[in-house]
């Protein structure tokens, strides 16, 4: 039991660093994109508007690469070849 309270923590720990990964590489993608006047502290609007497209456009993307790759499983489920492991 106390094994497999270890390997959870583990799996926790792994997925956040991994989420805050991806979550850092997105605002800084974001930045660099959109953020180009440093004359001010706060956001242009043209630079607000910029963002809020490169992070849609980025949760559209991912949610499509996963809708696809559930697609693609059970194809391959369904055929007899599920991925190995599984």
């Amino acid at each position: 039991m106390q094994e497999q309270r270890e390997l959870q923590s583990r799996l926790e720990k792994k997925q956040m660093k991994d989420f805050m990964g991806v979550y850092s590489r997105l605002v800084q993608r974001c930045f660099d994109d959109c953020v180009n006047d440093f004359t001010s502290k706060s956001l242009l609007p043209k630079e607000e508007g910029c963002i809020m497209r490169c992070v849609d456009k980025y949760f559209k993307g991912t949610e499509r690469l996963q809708t696809r790759f559930q697609e693609l499983n059970a194809q391959m489920v369904q055929q007899g070849n599920a991925l190995p492991g599984r």
